[in-house]
């Protein structure tokens, strides 16, 4: 049985689109049909009429974005991609989600060409894709004068109405609307059914009046089969000036299958006999993988004749540009991104001591102020973080050349927007108390992935935080970022280890980092090593008489433990006191030098006021690790130091016990 519409070239492409994709998932025995066939003609118009792409250079810098926020439909994208032309066969294609193809089960970011970002946790994408389109206001008003137009690009998504269930996305587009980001066109596929059904099972908003209410354009597509409608509405999208745009596309859920408008299409294969039907009423021989050489050249030469060398028109722009930009560019787009900050000015406090954060945000600022490609915020605590830089102002809606951005209470969106800016080649921070870190993790998880150079910055590291009481006091958080793959944690002591920290952090080429800070004032000690701060560990105070014990720390404890060890000196007991700031990094060191710092013979203690794990790596005595495996409490910090035993009496008498 024929389609009832029209089979004009048009939509025999997206019907060939639409059976290649069914024809992946029916190979692979995994994937959601429902999406690749309800949502076909949105990926066409916007390929075929709209995005800004160079096919044989998928990473051309000027670029519009493409994000795949509704990731499970990957099959979609992916039979797409080889329709416009991007370096994928056939064959990868039949590997759909088989090992080392490049064609996995969610779209990965550096895996396929054409994908701009990882995808799946539903939520992430649209958020990011608004830190991308930051991104585009800032590089835009950094490079474009009168006579140059170098950034201009366009952020496209395609959402689901799972994406708009997400908190997270609701969070950034907030931020979105407010910043005036006009160059952000959603394309939502609403089709009114998620995995366990109907979406007015769990929600009865008006998404309209929400975006409305926000700063948003709004547009409805009635026909989500029509791609004239589509296009259209994307191009009447793209005249928009002040506000980013919604495209409420009302779609059906498998189109033209036997299972169209149900939940039961969302994730599950269609069978045999349903392939063959489909396959009839869309005209296409029934043979797996079929592709009609005509409509694939019909695609590729629309593509091609409107994104004509755009990529070597951008690098002849480039050329035009003074040494400075021209630099700045080569970081942008250079797979490096490491700094060397071996020149870093710091003036030392007059007393030998200072509060971490305060230390932090001295770096910080010397730093922002020196790089255009590195900008940030906080999640409202730009005060207590000390993460504000006065001298760049304040990215916003009048002013998209301030680098200080003020996410508001949206830890969720902070985390997935700084994902978006380092998408773009920029190398951006985040700032909040440690205990609200959990927060960011899905995001997080997703820079580990996609090793994105973000730097985290977590203050108000420990129980010491006092009055403010256990929600406020991380215990947790440590050990799960200690444990995220790809994340460089950082827990220094002191002045001297937070440079070295952010040092280390800064000279990374890929991948994000954490540094975790005291709100207290520390001493600076005389026994840290800035230099070694790149082993993860290294002996802070060495035995003085017979070897007895090593004192193994990090962060505000050190200095107690630095304390303990001179105390204990005087009555004869010798101590060698470890610092590891980084235990991962230490433990990633030869065995020859892990060995020469801890000794296998001699008694090693840990001190470390967290629940964390890690250190069960070094020490095989669960009871030489004295930490902290309950929440805190709320009282003045030096109360809760006692009532857990962790002030310096306390824990020296721990201490000599386990020693004797």
């Amino acid at each position: 049985m024929l389609l009832e519409r029209e089979k004009t070239i048009d939509n025999k492409i997206i019907d060939n689109i639409r059976s290649l994709s069914i024809d992946m998932i029916t190979n692979a025995k995994s994937g959601h049909p429902g999406i690749c066939l309800g949502a076909a003609p949105i990926l066409y118009a916007l390929y075929k009429d709209h995005i800004n792409i160079d096919t044989n250079y998928p990473n051309y810098f000027n670029r519009d974005r493409f994000i795949m926020s509704a990731g499970h439909g990957s099959a979609l994208l992916y039979s797409t991609l080889f329709f416009a032309g991007f370096p994928i066969t056939l064959d990868d294609l039949k590997s759909f989600r088989q090992l080392d193809s490049i064609t996995p089960g969610h779209p990965e970011y550096g895996k396929t060409p054409g994908v701009d970002m990882t995808t799946g946790p539903l939520g992430e994408g649209i958020s990011s894709a608004v830190g991308i389109a930051m991104a585009e206001r800032y590089l835009n008003a950094y490079f474009n004068d009168k006579k140059k137009d170098l950034i201009n690009y366009y952020t496209y998504v395609l959402a689901s109405d799972g994406d708009l269930m997400e908190g997270a996305s609701y969070e950034a587009c907030v931020l979105a609307g407010n910043y005036n980001l006009n160059k952000l066109i959603v394309l939502y596929d609403m089709n009114g059914v998620c995995l366990d059904g109907e979406v007015s099972k769990s929600t009865n908003e008006n998404l309209t009046l929400r975006f409305s209410s926000i700063n948003w354009n709004v547009i409805t597509v009635e026909n989500g089969d029509s791609y004239e409608e589509i296009s259209k509405a994307i191009e009447e999208a793209k005249t928009e000036t002040t506000k980013p745009t919604i495209i409420a596309i009302k779609t059906i859920i498998g189109k033209h299958s036997i299972k169209e408008g149900t939940s039961d299409v969302h994730g599950t294969p269609l069978t045999e006999e349903e392939v063959t039907e489909l396959k009839n009423k869309l005209d296409i021989r029934d043979v797996p993988f079929t592709v009609f050489q005509n409509l694939l050249d019909e695609f590729r030469k629309n593509v091609n004749d409107r994104c004509f060398k755009l990529n070597d028109k951008f690098i002849n722009e480039v050329e035009n540009l003074d040494d400075e930009a021209k630099e700045v560019i080569d970081y942008l787009t250079s797979e490096d991104k490491s700094i060397d900050l071996k020149n870093l000015a710091y003036q030392l406090p007059e007393k030998m001591e200072e509060k971490g954060r305060v230390t932090s945000g001295k770096i910080l600022s010397s730093i922002v102020t020196k790089y255009p490609y590195i900008l940030g915020g906080s999640a409202d605590l730009f005060k207590p973080t000390c993460t504000y830089v006065d001298e760049v102002g304040d990215f916003s809606k009048d002013n998209y050349k301030g680098k200080n951005i003020y996410y508001g209470v949206r830890e969720h969106a902070m985390a997935a927007i700084s994902n978006g800016l380092a998408l773009c080649g920029i190398r951006p921070y985040a700032s909040t108390f440690l205990a609200f870190s959990n927060f960011m993790f899905p995001s997080i998880r997703l820079a580990c992935m996609m090793h994105l150079p973000i730097t985290y910055i977590f203050t108000h590291d420990s129980i010491s935080v006092g009055e403010d009481g256990p929600t406020h006091q991380p215990i947790e958080q440590l050990s799960q970022l200690r444990d995220m793959p790809n994340l460089e944690v950082f827990r220094p002591a002191d002045v001297n280890e937070i440079i070295g920290a952010y040092k280390v952090i800064y000279s990374n080429k890929e991948n994000p980092s954490a540094i975790l800070l005291s709100r207290n004032t520390l001493p600076i000690l005389n026994c840290t090593k800035t230099n070694e701060v790149v082993k993860g560990g290294y002996i802070a105070r060495d035995f003085q008489t017979d070897k007895k014990a090593i004192l193994i720390s990090s962060g505000e404890e050190l200095s107690k433990c630095i304390d303990i060890a001179t105390k204990l000196q005087s009555k004869g007991i010798g101590i060698r006191v470890v610092s590891v700031p980084n235990i991962n990094r230490f433990l990633s060191q030869d065995k020859e030098y892990i060995d020469e710092v801890l000794p296998v013979e001699i008694k090693k203690i840990v001190i470390e006021a967290s629940n964390s794990k890690d250190w069960y790596k070094i020490i095989y005595n669960l009871n030489n690790v004295i930490n902290i495996n309950e929440f805190g409490v709320s009282a003045p910090k030096d109360d809760v130091y006692k009532h857990f035993e962790f002030d310096i009496d306390s824990l020296q008498s721990k201490i000599e016990e386990i020693i004797k």
